[in-house]
């Protein structure tokens, strides 16, 4: 990329209020130096604590899951260096974070059933889920305790939106932006 490529692409950034762009591996290294630039970036902007807080945990969550579920994966299965996108910014007086990355085609419906059965819910639903998942044995196929996705539509100010793109028949690009 030449100086006006990369100004352009600048220029961009900042008319859509952007204040934090990653693309690239995730690690639990990436994820603490990324939270730690968007923390000192919200408290210089005097974000009120209790939303910045918000906004940093459903970073968080989102950042691990690309680390666990990522399958744009480099190296072995179990240690593979998993890599994604995250995007903070403000848009119509209210931050958002987004997250993207490849999973594996076979993957797609079931999330995206439960990615729709997650954006009905009501906040008193949401809770009442959360409650109900944290008494149950974590989903097969989970490498957490199958609550990520609960937690972070419970911090939303709006229903999440979640969005697919089938690359080939093997994989799929999917995406997810929450409001808070």
């Amino acid at each position: 990329m030449l100086a006006r490529d990369l100004y352009d692409f600048r220029t961009q950034i900042q008319a859509n209020k952007l204040m934090l762009i990653y693309s690239g591996i995730m690690s639990e290294g990436i994820l603490f130096s990324l939270g730690e630039a968007l923390r000192r970036k919200l408290e210089q902007d005097a974000t009120d604590r209790n939303l910045t807080r918000r906004v940093f945990s459903v970073f968080v969550e989102q950042v691990q899951n690309i680390i666990r579920y990522s399958d744009d994966a480099q190296g072995p299965d179990d240690d593979a260096a998993r890599s994604g996108i995250v995007t903070v910014g403000k848009e119509d007086g209210r931050f958002f974070v987004i997250c993207a990355n490849v999973i594996d085609a076979a993957r797609a419906p079931r999330l995206r059933q439960r990615l729709a059965e997650i954006a009905a819910l009501s906040p008193d639903e949401l809770k009442a889920l959360y409650r109900q998942k944290l008494k149950e044995d974590p989903d097969v196929d989970s490498k957490g305790a199958t609550l990520g996705l609960i937690e972070i539509a419970r911090r939303a100010s709006a229903p999440i939106e979640y969005d697919f793109f089938e690359i080939d028949a093997q994989t799929t690009f999917y995406g997810l932006k929450v409001f808070i």
